[in-house]
């Protein structure tokens, strides 16, 4: 089954005959840059989006694992920042983030002769809320996977099966996503944030989310983590390199680490209305 689907997705770039993948450097956007290059050689290139809501390290990331691929990578600034209906963060946010990314990526792929921007989009995320999806599709992005109907854990067992090292690569969403709605969201607050979470990596902890409210920082990791957590880790340093960093307080969240938890207020407000 799962070899018919990588079957499904490389004719499904051969009829593309060439493509513009639009390449944050996370898993899955990675598989498709991996298949695309396979099947269309040169006539695939990768773009990341570099704006202050990536990680430094996931940029590097996307570089290096481009570079494995053999993919031509080339990077473009966004200015998804510099739009009040972003940076106000709605619960509609990331259809102005990826109006942005996807206004900047089919300019650039129309005047490259690249016919289609492609994206990573999987089957599991089109049962999420993803309000960016929708912004994609109004410009005429495709989504691969989720055509072929990939999931999350299959993107991880093909990427596994074509021997790429990242396979088991934790999910990294933009830096704004740990941030509650209505919260706006500056440059100042992102830095802070990635600061935070780059200092837990290099103690060890990688799967994880600073989540940001306010003046609070509530660290999220897997839940049989936790306890390894606070009886391994020096926590009079940690919440002083917060502070440093720009928090007041530090927390933990004790019901640990979950995708997509702050949607949680969307979900109650539906419930209520």
């Amino acid at each position: 089954m799962l070899e018919q689907k990588l079957e499904q997705l490389r004719r499904l770039f051969q009829q593309m005959d060439r493509a513009l993948i639009a390449y944050s450097g996370g898993i899955d956007s990675t598989l498709v840059a991996k298949v695309a290059y396979d099947v269309l050689q040169e006539k695939a290139l990768a773009v990341t989006a570099v704006s202050p809501s990536l990680l430094p390290e996931d940029l590097e990331d996307a570089r290096v694992q481009a570079a494995t691929i053999g993919i031509a990578h080339e990077e473009v600034q966004t200015q998804e920042m510099e739009n009040p209906n972003y940076t106000s963060n709605p619960v509609n946010r990331c259809y102005f983030c990826k109006s942005e990314l996807h206004d900047t990526l089919k300019p650039m792929a129309l005047q490259r002769g690249y016919p289609y921007v492609v994206d990573g989009v999987n089957a599991d995320d089109l049962a999420d809320y993803r309000p960016g999806i929708q912004a994609a599709k109004e410009r005429g992005a495709r989504s691969p996977l989720a055509e072929v109907g990939i999931t999350k854990t299959e993107v991880r067992e093909l990427s596994q099966q074509l021997g790429l090292p990242w396979w088991d690569k934790p999910s990294q969403p933009c830096l704004s996503s740990r941030f509650p709605y209505g919260e706006e969201i500056t440059v100042g607050k992102l830095q802070r944030v990635g600061r935070a979470e780059r200092y837990l990596r290099q103690l060890g902890w990688k799967n994880l989310r600073v989540r940001s409210e306010g003046e609070t920082a509530r660290i999220e990791l897997p839940p049989e983590q936790i306890k390894e957590f606070v009886f391994t880790t020096e926590l009079p340093p940690l919440v002083a390199a917060f502070q440093e960093f720009g928090f007041l307080y530090v927390t933990l969240d004790l019901e640990g680490y979950q995708s997509g938890k702050l949607n949680r207020v969307l979900e109650m407000t539906q419930a209520a209305s």
